[in-house]
């Protein structure tokens, strides 16, 4: 029974999850690898992601296993949805609520027609700078540990592409948005990008990725799910 099973995920499996907020892309990645490892009864497998969520996000993330692992590039490079909330007239030096509101600025000269217009303004390409607090990579180390040791780095820009953005809602200090946006768009530069643009500032205070490509987390399981449907798969054969 088990050995079946086993096969499947060696062979490899492309497997959407809903990663949980607070959850780094790492710890849902090793909690796949233990369920199917103490489940079936492997000894080593390859798991790995397709593009990682801070851990302030959620929603989609494209795992595979075993032989699939050779896959990861082809998702990397696919479009991401996100849904974003952004908050106006606070600004941090992470961009989101990771770290405390170190900036306050005036939001009530904002309206909607001026979100509206400036969301407008970013479709398309545009040069992007990344976190000081984020995993880009500078000479051989993560930008984010400069930066929780107080060490200013450079953050070169790099090219994004803007498909779409959409205003759900206006609420401020809140807004919220959905984008459409090419591989390596950070959205916590957005939200700072955004702020600017209004002649204020801004930070993301929640987002979740909703698909990736023509992938979306409708379809994705939770933990509890992929447990249970381990268990069905064992107990079916």
């Amino acid at each position: 029974m088990i050995p079946e099973t086993r096969s499947v995920f060696e062979e490899g499996q492309v497997l959407l999850f809903d990663k949980p907020l607070y959850w780094t892309s790492f710890d849902l990645v090793n909690k796949v690898r233990i369920i199917i490892k103490s489940s079936l009864g492997i000894r080593n497998i390859k798991v790995g992601h397709a593009g990682t969520l801070d851990p302030l996000a959620g929603g989609l993330m494209i795992i595979c296993t075993g032989k699939a692992t050779k896959r990861i590039d082809e998702f990397r490079d696919l479009d991401k949805e996100y849904i974003a909330t952004i908050r106006l007239g606070e600004t941090t030096p992470s961009y989101d609520l990771e770290t405390e509101v170190t900036g306050n600025y005036p939001i009530d000269h904002i309206t909607e027609e001026n979100v509206r217009t400036a969301l407008r303004s970013f479709i398309g390409e545009r040069q992007q700078v990344p976190p000081a607090h984020s995993a880009k990579m500078i000479k051989g180390k993560r930008a984010y540990e400069f930066a929780r040791k107080g060490i200013t780095k450079e953050m070169l820009p790099v090219t994004v592409f803007f498909r779409d953005i959409e205003l759900l809602s206006f609420e401020l200090p809140e807004i919220k948005t959905r984008l459409l946006c090419s591989k390596g768009t950070y959205i916590r530069s957005f939200a700072r990008d955004l702020g600017i643009a209004l002649g204020s500032g801004a930070c993301l205070s929640a987002l979740k990725r909703t698909a990736i490509g023509p992938f979306t987390v409708d379809n994705a399981y939770t933990i509890e799910k992929f447990e249970n449907f381990i268990k069905e798969m064992k107990q079916n054969q």
